[in-house]
């Protein structure tokens, strides 16, 4: 996260300490894991590392895309490695999690954009971890509908596409990325059957009006949840803030949702996608 410029108090952050921020921090590294909480430079690792949990983040740590809101590096990614999935089961048996959520950088130089490495995965954890459940967060896939339901049918319990921000600044921020492609990705999850949730940043110069079309937009697809934060610069060389929205905008911007008929919303400065995760799957 952004370092030398002065943060509003609304987004004081928690301390990364502590026995399970050490145990997390141990049981990744003993696994050779990725999370995207150190890849992203989230500022909620220390909320959740603290609670015991992570975001893990497969198909290596090295994305193909090098959107300007996003830490994660990007280059020519390493090929799959087959004991990931293991790997990652372990470590999530050995935090004792209920609720996983995983991610993964962008594939484009895999013919399904890693699909089936996603779906084999995600029955692994399964296999390893009886009654967990799980959350996806996955990439658009170039929209390929064959790919999108490769991974539902594998069973995640939620999976997730986030828009990221509105129509207007989709170009400025996403790489390759669409606004429309990423719509059509929500509605073939929430076709599937699976809950489907998306999230958006603000403070990107998006207008009040702009918010609500996109809060419209993602529910017209069939999503269930919507999580809405604030944007913050991960590094010196990526997008800084237009502004750093007010706690009671975004109290508006979670009635707007809510009334729109979302089943959960998590709305606030510090939310990111995974904030609160494992209540999203209750989300029908």
């Amino acid at each position: 996260m952004e370092k030398g410029r002065r943060l509003p108090g609304w987004l004081k952050m928690q301390r990364a300490s502590g026995e399970n921020y050490s145990m997390v921090k141990r049981v990744v590294a003993e696994n050779n894991l990725h999370t995207i909480c150190t890849s992203g430079n989230c500022p909620n690792i220390g909320e959740c590392w603290n609670a015991g949990t992570a975001t893990f983040m497969i198909l290596g740590d090295i994305c193909t895309r090098a959107c300007k809101f996003c830490a994660t590096k990007t280059g020519k990614p390493l090929p799959p490695d087959p004991e990931e999935p293991s790997r990652l089961a372990a470590a999530i048996r050995a935090m004792k999690l209920r609720h996983c959520v995983i991610t993964s950088v962008d594939r484009d130089d895999l013919s399904d954009g890693g699909a089936s490495f996603w779906a084999g995965t995600i029955r692994c954890i399964r296999k390893e971890n009886p009654g967990i459940t799980i959350e996806a967060l996955i990439p658009d896939f170039d929209g390929n509908q064959f790919e999108i339901l490769k991974v539902a049918e594998a069973g995640p319990d939620v999976i997730s596409h986030n828009l990221e921000t509105v129509r207007r600044l989709t170009t400025l921020i996403r790489t390759k990325a669409k606004y429309d492609r990423s719509l059509q990705v929500l509605n073939y999850i929430s076709e599937s059957g699976t809950v489907a949730k998306s999230g958006i940043m603000l403070g990107l110069g998006e207008t009040n009006k702009e918010v609500a079309e996109t809060i419209r937009d993602i529910y017209s697809t069939g999503c269930k949840v919507i999580t809405i934060g604030q944007y913050l610069q991960p590094g010196k060389d990526y997008m800084e803030p237009v502004e750093y929205v007010t706690p009671e905008k975004f109290s508006e911007y979670r009635a707007l949702a809510l009334q729109t008929g979302f089943s959960h919303v998590e709305c606030s400065p510090l939310v990111r996608s995974s904030f609160h995760a494992e209540n999203h799957v209750k989300a029908q």
